[in-house]
């Protein structure tokens, strides 16, 4: 069984290394802050042997240097990763990485930034899909456009419904404000919201989230529905999606 160990980075970020128990390998999922890394890994007794990056912003992929300098760690992750620290492996859709016994699917995500990849691991029933898809959000749409970014969107979408997601940062709360103002009819994200707002008043996480609770509440994933469209416009879903990205850049 893969091991996931999640521990919180930064002010927000979340970090992720995970285990193949029976090869010993590790990898870190993205790398916000390389010294936290390290502790992380050496209190669980774990030797990083790999680094999987989404994407090429700082706190995602600022950890590298320090954490392949005492580990020599291979570095795996998009072409833009280069802006920061040099690959070892540069991914793209349909290729795969691999950590002992397990493979991972490489995503398209762009949109965030143009190059942006998620990791799904179809035997765990997981996915990291970094700053592509939140728990009732999405990224910032800094470098793509509507049209890359729903098509990368409707991807996640596609995967199995019980797949957990495991985002890069703790900004549930936040996100289900705008959803509920965005969506105000939908009774789940009612719901969710509320579970959020009790979890969030304990300092407990919100990550990782089922896809299947997304597909429902999560006012991106649901730029295809009629509600959303005659509520933020638009005659196609990238169009609607567009308006709701607008929409939570300026709440």
């Amino acid at each position: 069984m893969l091991e996931i160990h999640q521990f919180p980075c930064l002010s927000d970020n979340y970090g992720y290394l995970i285990h193949d128990p029976a090869s010993g390998e590790t990898a870190c999922i993205d790398t916000p802050d390389g010294a936290e890394y390290l502790r992380q890994a050496e209190a669980k007794g774990w030797r990083i042997t790999q680094i999987w990056n989404t994407h090429w912003h700082p706190d995602h992929a600022g950890g590298n240097e320090a954490i392949q300098q005492v580990t020599g760690a291979t570095i795996t992750g998009p072409q833009e990763v280069t802006k920061m620290f040099p690959l070892d492996r540069a991914v793209t859709q349909g290729e795969t990485a691999t950590l002992g016994a397990f493979t991972a699917d490489v995503i398209d995500v762009g949109g965030h930034t143009l190059g942006h990849i998620a990791y799904h691991l179809p035997q765990a029933g997981v996915a990291f899909v970094g700053d592509a898809l939140f728990a009732l959000g999405c990224g910032r749409m800094f470098e793509g456009t509507p049209e890359q970014f729903w098509a990368s969107l409707s991807r996640l979408k596609a995967l199995p419904p019980e797949t957990m997601l495991y985002c890069a940062h703790e900004y549930t709360a936040s996100n289900a404000k705008f959803a509920v103002h965005a969506d105000p009819d939908n009774a789940a994200l009612a719901e969710y919201a509320a579970e959020i707002a009790d979890k969030r008043s304990r300092e407990e996480w919100t990550v990782p989230m089922p896809l299947a609770r997304e597909l429902a509440t999560n006012p991106f994933l649901r730029a295809d529905t009629p509600d959303l469209r005659a509520r933020w416009g638009g005659t196609t879903p990238e169009e609607t999606f567009a308006a709701l990205r607008a929409g939570k850049d300026s709440f």
